[in-house]
């Protein structure tokens, strides 16, 4: 991680669960890391943290609502004058809705796919914009993906968000083709965990917490810190080498 201290790093959904994790992994690497969401209150806590715990890097917080194009291209602005451009952009801020295909409603699906699929591709589209803009060529793009990207889960529930989840396994593939196309060494990389214990579930099943909280004791979870250090590792990895997906679930679960 050596080579990337001082260099910046935008971390979306940063405010709790994975991203909250990585941004201190990264921050407590040395990377100066913007870390967005809707709300900043968390953010700035966390700041407040790493500041305490001595950690080299810094945390910089940015309100973003990543469903507005508009507050994404106005955060990526703000980046370039305030700290010349994004050297690693890991598209980390995701959510599910229970929308089931055969009865959902419209609103929930269109949240989303903006969220998790426009959001993504339009940060992506824009982080490597400035990694070109100022000819950084070892840029690293992370797309923390899920299991679900890769296998429908048995659950009409889930079957909206697995379709965006396999969306990124789509798009991350497509970005790197399209920059080895271009010449580049930039890489991109996805990120695909199994269930994480976060917030993710008390959020998607927010009228029913103790079917959330269920989730989470029927079986051996992954931590968030867990999927932070899958994210030091590959951006660890030699420039030469192409992590594609890290596929992740604790040792005793077999699906």
């Amino acid at each position: 991680m050596e080579r990337w201290k001082g260099r910046v790093a935008l971390v979306t959904g940063a405010s709790v669960g994975i991203g909250a994790a990585v941004a201190r992994a990264l921050v407590q690497q040395g990377m100066r890391v913007v870390g967005c969401a809707r709300s900043v209150d968390k953010i700035e806590k966390l700041a407040a943290e790493c500041q305490s715990a001595g950690y080299s890097g810094t945390l910089i917080p940015y309100k973003c609502d990543l469903s507005n194009e508009e507050e994404i291209l106005s955060m990526f602005s703000a980046i370039k004058t305030l700290h010349k451009g994004v050297d690693v952009c890991i598209n980390n801020a995701g959510l599910a809705h229970n929308e089931p295909l055969l009865s959902g409603k419209t609103e929930g699906w269109r949240n989303m796919i903006d969220v998790n699929v426009l959001a993504l591709s339009i940060c992506t589209r824009e982080a490597y914009k400035s990694m070109k803009e100022r000819n950084v060529d070892d840029g690293h793009i992370i797309n923390i993906n899920s299991m679900g990207g890769h296998r429908m889960v048995p659950s009409a529930d889930e079957h909206f968000y697995c379709a965006t989840k396999y969306a990124v396994t789509a798009l991350t593939e497509g970005i790197r083709q399209e920059l080895r196309e271009a010449n580049t060494h930039i890489r991109a990389t996805c990120i695909s965990p199994g269930i994480v214990e976060t917030e993710f579930a008390f959020r998607h099943h927010n009228s029913d917490p103790e079917k959330a909280a269920a989730v989470y004791e029927s079986m051996k979870c992954l931590k968030a810190e867990d999927i932070a250090s899958a994210v030091t590792f590959v951006l660890s990895a030699p420039p030469h080498v192409q992590i594609g997906d890290v596929q992740m679930r604790p040792v005793d679960q077999v699906s």
